[in-house]
């Protein structure tokens, strides 16, 4: 062994448990207790620690163009800032140009991915173009290691229904998982175009314009697709009560739905809209009200949530600021990469779960649904040594100073955290400890997935 963690507190999505981790370069090679360790080992005293599985944020957006410029991380930055919140692998979305082949999107990001990446990285393909062959290439694309793809029912790059439904048929075949963004587009321009009419324009016109059945009517089409061609779904961001309700229902009724939600719609309500500084939180789907918040903590809590992920897309405050009087104006996105794992491990300090569902939305049912599991998402021989060595003693204030990624403001201001990670290893590398970035930049690799066969709404069943 190269590296031994002794006397910490192993925390798996099914129990925590007090054991030594040993790790012989990339690899974890043993969990036991009593470990002594190898000649030249480097051992790290964990007692008092957590020692849990490095993050996995499968929904990322570094170095996107939208609204006019690009998200402010780049795969540097991005890459950077998640290693220092204990996220050690991050899936990000490469959007697919019209005419292109869906393996050629891949291809051209990580070239652009492959030099900055301080820890690992993998693909969703954002699919705005399924006419004629390209519909093949969603195979060749499962076969390059990227079996996951999202269609986007809103935005003027936004695919028709029956594209969807094309692309979920397919995907039961090939092994692929179609994730959706799920907002009523007709809907959304209708109410944009009635409120710039009437010079109505702040930032709580942006909410108001994306009302809540907006986004709960797509969510429930999408799942009536899904349920007609008894295929695999996941809803990235869902924010809603109407949706989350419907997918409590398709769960019940044994069909393959899978539900994502992000921190920014646990912990703030469309409240936020209303502050001289609203415009900092807007993002699509909005943040709801609180009846929302709380269904989806209730799913959360009860697994039809199967996954926390951030929709990080952090904007420079001045771009943000190009909305101050014109919530139209706005590039649409929040930082979040950083703060993911610490902000749900604190809840779970504070006693509303547990860490094992912290570790089973944030790590081990992301590489699962996603084909990674043998690969990541837990601490076991075999794995890549991604691990976080979580001090739940630590209290930690967020500060956008304190941050590590290239955003010059956070909506996560001032929110006060209970427990906060001491060291993220990557692959048995450390990559941060105690405030401070160790990785180097390029250190991170692409990983392939393998193709996704889910036939319910039972995680532990995905092979």
């Amino acid at each position: 062994m190269d590296l031994l963690i002794k006397n910490g507190k192993i925390v798996s999505a099914a129990a925590a448990y007090t054991a030594d981790v040993a790790v012989k370069g990339e690899k974890i090679v043993q969990v036991g207790i009593g470990i002594e360790p190898a000649p030249g080992a480097k051992v790290v005293d964990a007692t008092g620690k957590l020692v849990l599985p490095g993050a996995i944020d499968a929904h990322t957006h570094l170095a996107m163009p939208f609204g006019g410029t690009v998200s402010a991380d780049d795969y540097e930055a991005g890459t950077r800032a998640a290693a220092c919140g204990g996220t050690t692998t991050v899936f990000d979305f490469a959007l697919q140009d019209f005419g292109e082949r869906m393996e050629d999107t891949v291809k051209r990001r990580e070239e652009i991915c492959a030099p900055q990446a301080t820890v690992d990285y993998a693909f969703h393909v954002g699919v705005k173009d399924a006419e004629g062959n390209l519909l093949d290439s969603l195979e060749t694309c499962v076969e390059y290691g990227v079996p996951s793809f999202k269609v986007f029912m809103v935005y003027d790059f936004g695919v028709t229904d029956g594209v969807f439904y094309r692309v979920l048929e397919r995907s039961k075949d090939i092994g692929a998982l179609i994730a959706v963004h799920a907002e009523n587009n007709e809907m959304v321009n209708m109410f944009v175009k009635r409120f710039l009419a009437e010079g109505k324009t702040s930032a709580w016109h942006h909410y108001l314009s994306r009302p809540e059945f907006v986004e709960g009517e797509a969510d429930e089409r999408a799942i009536a697709w899904a349920k007609s061609l008894n295929a695999p779904l996941y809803i990235v961001h869902l924010a809603n009560k109407q949706g989350m309700d419907a997918v409590t229902r398709a769960r019940n009724e044994g069909y393959p739905v899978f539900a994502e939600t992000c921190p920014q719609y646990l912990h703030f309500t469309n409240e936020v809209y209303k502050r001289e500084n609203g415009r900092n939180w807007v993002c699509s789907p909005p943040i709801k009200g609180e009846a929302s918040r709380d269904a989806l903590w209730a799913g959360l809590l009860r697994g039809d949530i199967a996954t926390v992920a951030t929709d990080h897309c952090p904007f420079l405050q001045a771009e943000k600021d190009w909305g101050l009087h014109d919530f139209t104006k706005i590039p649409n996105g929040c930082a979040g990469i950083e703060n993911m794992y610490p902000y749900m491990l604190s809840e779970a300090n504070k006693g509303r779960l547990s860490y094992s569902k912290v570790v089973e939305v944030c790590a081990t049912a992301p590489a699962k649904i996603f084909g990674l599991s043998d690969q990541k998402g837990a601490i076991r021989p075999g794995l890549d040594a991604d691990i976080v060595l979580y001090d739940p003693q630590k209290n930690f204030t967020i500060e956008n100073a304190l941050m590590h990624g290239a955003g010059d403001h956070t909506v996560w201001e001032g929110v006060q955290l209970k427990g906060y990670p001491a060291a993220t290893y990557s692959r048995g590398a450390l990559v941060y400890q105690d405030g401070k970035f160790l990785g180097k930049k390029g250190a991170g690799r692409f990983v392939k997935c393998k193709p996704i066969r889910i036939t319910g709404p039972d995680i532990s069943n995905i092979k």
